[in-house]
């Protein structure tokens, strides 16, 4: 698939991903069997598993958390009052909204999505509880609509696995980033080179397997764009959930989550 197609299909599966939750209150079984039936699929994990606490859970509205990540960004952020939070690919606001208890009524979230139901769903949820310390931007991750050194620190939970320009969202997110700004990324990457039948096949890719990028390639990127003080680390015990999102293929013994943190010097 080319650059284009590729977000198109991304964006027409969290569409629906989006529209099903508004009906049901949950996503329901993924669209082929190659991919996850939890809740919400692809890649449905429980916040418990993640590593949420029942406190953090509890901050969110509901309708926030669609089961999409893969991770805690949160849990590595560091977040202190009064600072500019970004969220790449926010969703319906789960991890946007958790941050903006941390920074306070003197801090800000901005969340980038570039799925308009999932914008819409996000902003619907920061109304319910009055999140006036939060807001929903549409846009493409690799080509942010914000300013230069602008932001303190950048989160994602398990996003950047869908972009065909990881590089770039690497780049932009230098961009944004105040000096000494940070990144804490929960993302699914490869540990050995996966197949093409996993790589090319439309439900992995927008089921955050297909797409993965081998560790070394990504801190190559990372270092390429400016950051330093790049760690990436990998979650062996996440393949127990991975196996479940696309059960008997096996796609677990290439990929796993992993938590990424970086530092604009």
């Amino acid at each position: 698939m080319d650059n284009d197609t590729l977000r198109t299909l991304v964006r027409e599966e969290y569409a629906g991903v989006a529209k099903a939750a508004d009906a049901s209150g949950c996503c329901g079984p993924a669209p082929s069997a190659s991919t996850s039936t939890g809740c919400c699929a692809p890649g449905g994990t429980g916040a418990g598993v993640l590593g949420y606490s029942e406190d953090e859970q509890a901050l969110v509205p509901d309708g926030a958390d669609l089961g999409l990540g893969c991770g805690n960004p949160n849990a590595i952020a560091k977040l202190s009052e009064g600072e500019v939070v970004l969220d790449l690919g926010s969703g319906a606001g789960f991890d946007a909204f958790i941050a903006a208890t941390k920074v306070g009524a003197t801090g800000r979230v901005i969340g980038v999505d570039m799925t308009p139901e999932m914008l819409a769903k996000a902003r619907a949820n920061a109304r319910k509880v009055g999140a006036d310390n939060v807001e929903f931007r549409l846009g493409e991750i690799e080509h942010l609509p914000l300013a230069d050194g602008s932001i303190d620190a950048i989160m994602s939970n398990c996003v950047i696995n869908l972009s065909p320009d990881k590089a770039q969202v690497f780049r932009d997110a230098y961009r944004v980033l105040k000096p000494g700004g940070r990144l804490a990324i929960s993302d699914v990457v490869a540990t050995s080179p996966v197949p093409d039948a996993i790589r090319e096949d439309r439900d992995f890719v927008a089921g955050c397997m297909g797409g993965c990028e081998l560790v070394a390639n990504l801190e190559r990127m990372l270092a390429d764009a400016g950051f330093g003080h790049v760690s990436i680390d990998v979650n062996e015990a996440s393949r127990d959930f991975i196996k479940d999102w696309a059960p008997g293929t096996g796609v677990e013994a290439y990929v796993a989550s992993a938590e990424i943190t970086a530092v604009k010097l």
